[in-house]
C-alpha cells in the first residue's frame, strides 16, 4: 500500500545499483515488486550461502546459461563479499546489470572488498517518509517509527521489541561486528537517550562503564550498519564561535524509543518535542539523498547556548518546536545566527494551526512544510 519515492528503473537501464537500507525498510518488498522478472539470489538463505561461500565462481556460470536476462538481483550482498568480483566480471565482460542490497556496508567498507571502481551507484532506502504515507498519523509515527513492517502493525510495540532483539543485537553481534554482545546492548540503550544530543564519548563511556576509544567504535558500527547517523555541527560563524561537536540520530524514531524505554508520547511534554524534531531530522535526511541535494545537512549551536536545529547548505535555518504557538522566544536562534551569516530563508517548523510570518522568519505548520519540503520548495 506504500508507493515508494525512489526509482531505481531509470538508473538501472544504464548502471548497475548499491541499495542500502536497514532490515525491513522494504528493500527486498520494493525490489520483486518493480522488477518481478530479475534473476533473484537471497543470501539469507543458508543453502544458497553456503553453495555460493564454498564455490563463488557457480554464480558466474548460473547467470551465463541466461544471457537474455541481465539483470539481477543479489539480496545482502554484505554477507559473501567474494561475489563482488564475479559480479565485476560479469558487468565488464558480459554487461550484465546488478542490484546489489545490504543492510550493512561495514563489512564491504572495511573488509577490502572490491567496491566495482565506480560501475555501481550507491542508493539507500529509508523507513517511510510522509508522502509515502496515506493521511499519515504524526502521534503513531511519533511513537511507533515508520517501518513499513511496524507502521500499520496491530501490535507495534511487540513488533519494535522484537525487531531490536533479533536484528540490532543479535544479528549485529552474530556478524561480528563487535564482540561483547553484553556491553554493546547497554551501549545501544544509553545511547537511545543521547539521541538528537551533542556526543560526549567519555561521558557515555563512563555511563556503560568502557573506554571513550570503545563508545566511539559502537557509534561507527551503527553509522556503517545504517542503524543512525551523525549531523555535523555548522562551525562558519565568525561572530559567535561554534561548537562543533557532532549529533547522532537513529534512523527510526520507534526504535530509538523502544531502547530508551519510551512510549505514550502525546503533544506537550518534553519527550514529544524530542520526538518531534527527531522526526523532522528523518524527512530532512531523506529528502536530501532521495533528490540528490547538494546542501550538506548541518545544525548550529554558538558556545554561549544559542541553537538552531538544522541548515540547509548556507542559506536555509529551520528550528523544530513541538508547541501549537510559536512566540518570540523560539525565534532566539534564528535571529542570532542570521546576525553572523545570510540566510536566505529562516523557518520554524510547529504544531501552529496555519502558516504566518514573523517578521522575515516564516513560521510553518509541520504538514504544510512537509508538503513544502516534498514539493521541492526549498531546492
Amino acid at each position: 500500500m506504500f508507493r515508494r519515492i525512489i526509482e531505481l528503473k531509470p538508473i538501472v537501464e544504464r548502471k548497475s545499483v548499491f541499495l542500502f537500507g536497514p532490515r525491513q525498510t522494504g528493500k527486498s518488498y520494493y525490489l520483486r515488486k518493480t522488477f518481478p522478472d530479475a534473476q533473484y539470489y537471497d543470501l539469507l538463505k543458508t543453502d544458497l550461502f553456503f553453495r555460493l561461500s564454498s564455490s563463488p565462481h557457480l554464480l558466474r556460470e548460473e547467470l551465463l546459461v541466461k544471457r537474455d536476462n541481465k539483470l539481477v538481483i543479489i539480496d545482502e550482498v554484505q554477507k559473501l563479499p567474494v561475489l563482488l568480483d564475479e559480479v565485476h566480471a560479469l558487468i565488464e565482460e558480459h554487461d550484465f546489470r546488478f542490484i546489489l542490497t545490504g543492510s550493512s556496508a561495514r563489512k564491504l567498507k572495511y573488509g577490502s572488498s572490491n567496491l566495482l571502481g565506480g560501475r555501481a551507484l550507491t542508493k539507500r532506502l529509508f523507513p517511510l517518509v510522509t508522502p509515502e504515507i496515506p493521511q499519515y498519523n504524526l502521534e503513531r509515527i511519533l511513537n511507533f517509527g515508520s517501518l513499513p513492517s511496524i507502521y500499520n502493525s496491530p501490535f507495534p510495540l511487540d513488533d519494535l521489541e522484537g525487531y531490536i532483539g533479533t536484528y540490532l543485537k543479535e544479528e549485529i553481534h552474530a556478524e561480528g561486528l563487535v564482540r561483547k554482545l553484553g556491553h554493546f546492548s547497554k551501549f545501544l540503550n544509553i545511547a537511545a537517550f543521547c539521541n538528537a544530543e551533542m556526543l560526549n564519548f567519555a561521558g557515555i563511556g563512563s555511563d556503560v562503564g568502557l573506554p571513550g576509544k570503545t563508545i566511539s567504535e559502537y557509534f561507527r558500527v551503527l553509522e556503517d550498519t545504517l542503524i543512525g547517523s551523525l549531523l555535523q555541527a555548522y562551525t562558519k560563524t565568525t561572530k559567535r564561535k561554534a561548537i562543533s561537536t557532532a549529533k547522532f540520530y537513529f534512523f527510526d524514531v520507534g526504535v530509538s524509543n523502544i531502547l530508551a524505554g519510551r512510549s505514550n508520547i502525546t503533544p506537550k511534554t518534553e519527550l514529544f518535542g524530542k520526538a518531534f524534531e527527531h522526526f523532522i531530522f528523518l524527512e530532512l535526511k531523506a529528502w536530501v539523498h532521495y533528490r540528490g541535494v547538494r546542501k550538506a545537512l548541518t545544525y548550529w549551536r554558538s558556545k554561549s547556548g544559542y541553537e538552531v536545529d538544522f541548515l540547509l547548505g548556507d542559506d536555509i535555518a529551520i528550528e523544530v518546536k513541538g508547541t501549537e504557538r510559536v512566540t518570540d522566544k523560539h525565534l532566539k536562534g534564528l535571529k542570532a545566527l542570521s546576525e553572523d551569516i545570510s540566510l536566505k530563508r529562516k523557518i520554524v517548523v510547529s504544531l501552529d494551526p496555519k502558516k504566518r510570518l514573523n517578521g522575515d522568519i516564516e513560521v510553518f505548520p509541520y504538514h504544510d512544510f512537509l508538503d513544502a519540503l516534498w514539493g521541492d520548495d526549498f531546492l
